[in-house]
């Protein structure tokens, strides 16, 4: 092997058992090996090293995902790493199109792992003309031998499924996503369905290609059609493009998103949006979160920096999101640390209100916070008895007791 591949090729290979934390280190290990293929393409090294090196590292890597646990996703991470530099490397390695157009139709057609896909436009400086007629022209004999889809007209996305046929619609999109053909992305990504994803699909593959009128157009089909997250996800979409290509617009389409899906993210979108203007939306904005306290504490205590205005709201309202009440009492405690013991309380008694190790070392943990707050203050006395009560009440549970031991909770 050369240099770069025993610098490479051992950080991607083993013969570990990749339960769930070995894969984590090991999709770290792998990453380190795209860093060092990465810079050895700036640098010079020789580019048919480069990718030759770059294709087994991709081959090895697919085929160990495939007995691996990648719970904590890195080494999906670096396969796609390792995928994203691989046309890069093509372009200065220069291989012939036909062994690139082989090795592309191998990896997506006949690669056991079929986790990931790669895209045709990043590999066309590499291909070429040629090598795009060539690449084109393997993919209909597949189509071919597949023969036509049963097509169910109730249901006629259907027909893609099947790991061959998924393939031939996407490279049917991002085919015609290389040759700016309007009519063909909006055929191939739209595919004729009332679907919010299809829908944004084919604003993201306009924008693309530079037809943002269009795109924004589809952007915002996708964000009318129905109330669901799908749509919401098209809002925010639509939401980007106005930014970037009409500035002037964005105000009111997140007024829009807002009125449709009120939540802590849209409002502080909003916020954002309404700059000198915000006064005069504040009222009505507060006014829509009433009913969604957790959504209305986080934006008061996240985005308006209001801690004494969340504080209150939250006494007042039916919050009842365990988390939002921790984050809202780190806050408090600043300004009234004895005042930030009463939701702390109810925060422990909710937990031992069930019986599970994990709540019992959840408890140990406020009752520690607890009392650090409370030491030195005319509250002190008041934890002491709360632990002294908890104890007691708890006494035929002997790992709660064993939990409060570890915590020096005497």
């Amino acid at each position: 092997m050369s240099e770069l591949a025993d610098n490479v090729l051992p950080l991607i290979r083993t013969r570990a058992d990749l339960h769930r934390r070995g894969s984590t280190a090991h999709g770290k290990q792998m990453s380190v090996a795209v860093d060092r293929l990465a810079a050895a393409a700036a640098s010079g090294t020789d580019p048919q090293d480069v990718l030759s090196v770059t294709q087994k590292a991709i081959a090895s890597a697919t085929t160990l995902i495939m007995r691996a646990d990648d719970s904590s996703g890195y080494m999906g991470d670096a396969i796609r790493g390792l995928l994203a530099l691989h046309p890069q490397v093509a372009v200065d390695a220069k291989p012939t199109p036909s062994k690139l157009v082989k090795w592309m139709i191998d990896f997506q057609f006949h690669n056991e792992c079929d986790f990931f896909t790669i895209d045709p436009v990043a590999y066309a400086p590499a291909l070429g003309k040629r090598g795009i007629a060539a690449y084109r022209a393997e993919l209909e004999e597949i189509r071919e031998a597949l023969g036509p889809p049963v097509i169910d007209p109730e249901r006629p996305w259907a027909a893609e499924f099947g790991r061959s046929r998924f393939a031939l619609a996407y490279n049917d999109r991002r085919l015609a996503v290389l040759d700016r053909d309007v009519d063909k992305i909006i055929d191939t990504h739209a595919r004729r369905q009332p679907n919010a994803a299809f829908l944004q699909d084919t604003a993201i593959a306009l924008a693309e290609i530079g037809e943002i009128d269009l795109a924004i157009e589809y952007a915002r089909k996708a964000s009318d059609l129905g109330s669901g997250f799908q749509s919401q996800a098209a809002a925010g979409y639509l939401s980007e493009l106005i930014s970037e290509h009409r500035p002037t617009e964005l105000l009111s389409t997140r007024l829009d998103t807002f009125a449709r899906w009120p939540s802590f993210a849209t409002a502080t979108d909003l916020h954002e949006a309404a700059g000198d203007e915000w006064p005069d939306l504040a009222d009505d904005v507060l006014t829509k979160l009433a009913d969604r306290p957790a959504e209305l504490i986080l934006f008061l205590l996240r985005t308006l920096g209001n801690v004494e205005c969340a504080w209150q709201q939250a006494h007042s309202s039916e919050l009842g999101d365990e988390e939002v009440w921790l984050e809202l009492v780190n806050a408090y405690e600043t300004i009234d640390p004895v005042a930030a013991l009463g939701p702390l309380q109810r925060i422990v008694e909710e937990r031992l209100a069930t019986a599970h190790p994990r709540n019992y070392r959840q408890a140990s943990r406020v009752l520690t916070r607890m009392r650090r707050i409370a030491a030195g203050t005319t509250a002190a006395n008041t934890v002491s008895e709360l632990i002294d009560r908890l104890r007691t009440e708890n006494r035929h549970r002997p790992r709660l007791q064993a939990e409060f031991d570890q915590a020096g909770l005497e």
